[in-house]
């Protein structure tokens, strides 16, 4: 057991740096530095994600309270910008309860932020802005989700079949047991990982937009065309960056997909996990229309560093925290 840091002291000042960047990039745009718990009473219903939690023993109620550590900033932040604040950014710690590799470790820096007034089109030239400034790159590329389908697999993400679906796993080399488990959406995220993300960019980041609406999370439906979502992922040499939204304001339809989550856990033989009412209330009071996005501190760090594995740009990841 080695109690030496994982980094060297080279990366500690390119942290300290790239943070002085980012603070600089949001003040000159006059958007809010701000600061919310780590610790919930609630936690995201994602099938796809997982929170750590703990036991509180100390609650006003006198009886044990489990609180949940947050896999984002997001449903604090919203209540915030339902409050009023405007413009806000976040530099926080974030915890989801997934293996260590080479691009996560269970607790890692998120950046957050959130621009009243903006669409997400808008936002993802604000994160191009961001990255330009960041890491020295070529402004980014835009992709539609469809298009990014059609040309690398020659399949219409909006359109096919579960059974087009599997028969493209193995066109494709993808072997896993009982595919045909698998529901659309799940399929469609692993022929987009293993087979999309890697040839995707390689040169400058590309941004990829209009995801299926089944996969909106906390996105608005699109208007023009409500098979897809007003989401947009980031990626740039192999590493998923960023994760933006033009943001659901409707607290009915906010509920409904909490709940349809919980159902889809269910079937799926995990358990379910605390609606957070706080959330729900604050979209009820108003949230101003806008957009937000998170985006991985430590792997942007990765890439302005030229650094191979997260544990190089963090001092003690998990493994030896």
């Amino acid at each position: 057991m080695s109690w030496q840091p994982t980094t060297t002291h080279q990366a500690r000042v390119d942290r300290a740096s790239l943070l002085k960047t980012i603070r600089t990039f949001f003040e000159d745009r006059q958007v809010l530095e701000v600061d919310t718990p780590l610790l919930s009473s609630a936690t995201v219903t994602d099938v796809h994600l997982d929170a750590f939690h703990t036991q509180f023993v100390h609650a006003t109620s006198g009886k044990p309270q489990t609180l949940w550590l947050q896999t984002s900033p997001e449903y604090a932040m919203k209540r915030l910008l339902c409050a009023q604040s405007g413009p806000i950014y976040q530099i926080c710690k974030a915890f989801r309860h997934e293996g260590q590799g080479r691009y996560h470790n269970p607790e890692f820096t998120m950046l957050e932020w959130y621009r009243p007034g903006f669409t997400h089109e808008k936002l993802m030239d604000e994160v191009d802005a961001l990255l330009v400034a960041t890491l020295a790159c070529e402004p980014a590329d835009k992709l539609s989700y469809q298009r990014a389908f059609l040309t690398h697999t020659d399949i219409d993400p909006l359109t096919a079949s579960q059974s087009e679906l599997v028969s493209a796993l193995t066109h494709h080399g993808i072997d896993i047991s009982e595919p045909q488990t698998l529901n659309t959406d799940s399929l469609l995220q692993l022929i987009f990982s293993l087979v999309i993300e890697p040839k995707i960019g390689a040169e400058r980041p590309v941004m990829v937009y209009g995801f299926p609406a089944s996969q909106a999370a906390l996105a608005k439906v699109n208007t023009h065309d409500p098979r897809t979502a007003d989401r947009f992922e980031v990626y740039f040499k192999g590493i998923e960056l960023a994760n933006g939204f033009y943001e659901l304001q409707d607290a009915s339809e906010q509920r409904k997909r909490f709940e349809a989550d919980n159902l889809e856990r269910l079937s799926m033989g995990l358990p379910e996990k605390p609606v957070d009412a706080h959330l729900l209330h604050a979209l009820e009071a108003g949230l101003p229309d806008c957009a937000g996005v998170a985006l991985g501190i430590d792997r942007l760090l990765m890439l302005r560093a030229g650094a191979t594995a997260i544990s190089d740009v963090i001092s003690f990841p998990v493994a030896n925290a």
